[in-house]
Parts: C-alpha cells; structure tokens; sequence
C-alpha cells in the first residue's frame, strides 16, 4: 500500500509500505477514506520534533472496515468508523477514569512501528474501544465526512480546552491562536454558551471563519497590546475563560495576561518552545486555574457526534485544501507556508 514517510526534515515521501494486516485479536484494518495534516506534524517536518527517518505520518481518519481479529464484536468489516488520534484498551484506570490518552497500553498513530493515517490502510489496536461506528449515509455525503473527520482530533482538543476552561452560558472567552484547534475552540464555545468569545490570530481568512464560527471580536495585536485589547473589550476586566491553543511562550503569556482574577485557562496548545511562560505568582495571586492537556478526544466523540449528525454543529471549514495521497508533500508545503488552514487528504482521490 502506499504511504507518507518522513526521512527528515522539510522531507516528506509517500512511498510503497507493507500492507496494513491484523496482529492481535482485538485489531481491526481500516482503508483511509478521509485523513488530513494537523499542525503539530509540522513540527517534525521543520525537524523541531524528533522522528526516525522512515517513520510513519498522520494521526487523524475515518474509512471502512475491511477486517478484523477474533476478539472484536463491536464493528465489522463493511462498518463507517472514526478514529481517535490515539488507540486506547478502554478497561485500564486512566480509560475508566476518562483520559484514553493516558491508556497504558495506548499508542498514537505514526508512532515508531505504528501506521500512519496519512496512507491507504491502518492497522487498529483494540478497536471495540479505540473505533467508533458511523452512519452508512455520511460515506455519500462530503461535507459530512469532513465534518466527522475533526472530531478525531481538533473539534475534541478545541473542546476539551472550553471544557477544561469552564466556559459556561454567559462567560466571556478568548481564544489565543487561529489555526485549526483554535477554530473549532471558538465552536466549542458557542456551544457552550458563551456570551462574548473574542479570537485572537493573525490571518484575516481564518478571523473571518473565526466569526462565521461565533468569535463577537477579533485581535490581530500582539504581546501586550494584544492583552490590552481584550482587556478593553471586557471592560478591563479580562476573561472568565481562556483558551490557549498555540502552545508558545507568547501565547501563554498572552493567556495569563487576558484571564481575569478567578477565571481559568484551557491549555491545548502543545508545549512547544514555552518552558519559561508560565508564571506560577500570577497564577497564585489571581487564584487563575490552569487545566487541561492531551486531549482525550475518544471521550468526547460520543458527546459531540449528534451535534455534528443534525448539523448543529460543522467544523467541516477548517479544511481549506483537498489533495490525493500522493500529493502529501504539497500539503506540508502548503501549510509550512501558512498558505492552508488544514489540508485535506483523501488517499483515493
């Protein structure tokens, strides 16, 4: 089958791989119908990130089941099914307790050894916990599709950040940072109620969706004037919720600076380059409240998927590009370049 590989940096290849086979009885194959590129795989195109040359790419898709071990009873081949960005066994304490990122006998796709989504085929460990089961329709429906593919990653992590901020009916939100995360943040938002969401970002396409998607202010300022703006927004006040969906030492600092004495910031920005951001005597005084990670996005499938069926809920936008598999290279290009929100890939088309 064919496949992304990385080989190093700013080195993207989609070459011939072994075919995507079972293992282990609870395994389940899956042929790719939609996967895309996320943001943080560009870390290890820059070679900001460490990967093996040879590794496999992508940690987000849906498709059709095409086999499955013994032990599986929950899907079947010929099953519509969605995929975390991380497998997980769904009896261990952290999966019982909510966080299947934090499953010890979890993975993530394109770890060393693992497939990649960003192929024609995945191999899926414990997939009676890790799939979930869609509807026979969305396979016709395009728009659809897209709209369930994001769930697997940045529609759950731009949740799990309002969720983990405690945006509430009536609060005040910022959301640092417009890319994919931050996008779908400001949807989680508005489900959530929130009465004032203010998107702070850069690029006047993704700030137009950010409205589209119910940000009532944008800010392009940065550092301290960007503060000083949603300061002024709410009234000198600052926020009650915070979304920090970036994961750098300014948007963090950024975060800290908008949150209003009492309120709380949903950190899902991956740590990137912001060891020294934080500051514990801000936070202490201002009693801030700073929560949130990895997201368990597996968990939030399950809440989010009939909002995304009746349509009251489509983060199908953030996708701006849709390329072949073989073109995997353009689509690194295209988003290094800050030329695409988030490209599609239909391994396929």
């Amino acid at each position: 089958m064919r496949a992304a590989i990385i080989h190093g940096p700013y080195d993207v290849r989609v070459e011939n791989v072994p075919d995507a086979r079972l293992s282990e009885p609870g395994d389940a194959v899956v042929q790719v119908l939609r996967s895309c590129v996320c943001g943080t795989d560009l870390w290890a195109y820059r070679g900001e990130s460490p990967r093996r040359p040879g590794q496999r790419l992508g940690h987000e898709f849906l498709g059709t089941v095409t086999d499955t071990g013994p032990d599986v009873t929950a899907i079947r081949p010929g099953d519509l099914v969605l995929a975390p960005f991380a497998w997980s066994d769904g009896r261990c304490a952290p999966c019982a307790d909510g966080l299947p990122t934090s499953c010890v006998n979890g993975g993530l796709w394109g770890a060393v050894g693992a497939d990649g989504a960003q192929g024609e085929a995945v191999r899926v460990p414990y997939a009676d916990a890790t799939l979930v089961r869609l509807p026979s329709h969305a396979a016709s429906d395009d728009r659809l599709l897209n709209a369930l593919l994001a769930l697997s990653d940045v529609m759950g992590t731009g949740y799990h950040g309002a969720v983990s901020a405690d945006v509430r009916p009536g609060a005040a939100v910022a959301v640092i940072g417009d890319g994919a995360v931050g996008l779908c943040a400001v949807l989680a938002a508005r489900m959530l109620g929130a009465e004032q969401i203010i998107a702070l970002g850069h690029h006047p396409a993704r700030l137009d969706l950010a409205r589209s998607f119910g940000a009532t202010a944008v800010v392009t300022r940065r550092g301290e004037a960007a503060v000083a703006a949603v300061r002024e927004l709410t009234d000198g006040h600052g926020t009650h919720a915070t979304i920090e969906a970036v994961g750098t030492r300014e948007s963090m600092r950024a975060a800290l600076g908008v949150t209003r004495p009492g309120g709380a910031i949903g950190w899902v920005g991956a740590p990137h380059g912001n060891t020294d951001a934080l500051d514990p005597m801000t936070l202490f005084l201002h009693n801030i409240s700073l929560r949130g990670g990895l997201a368990p996005t597996r968990r939030y499938i399950d809440d989010l998927l009939p909002h995304v069926l009746d349509g009251t809920l489509d983060p199908s936008p953030v996708f701006d590009t849709s390329l072949p598999l073989e073109s995997v290279p353009a689509a690194y290009r295209a988003m290094d370049a800050r030329t695409a929100l988030k490209p599609l890939i239909t391994p396929g088309g």
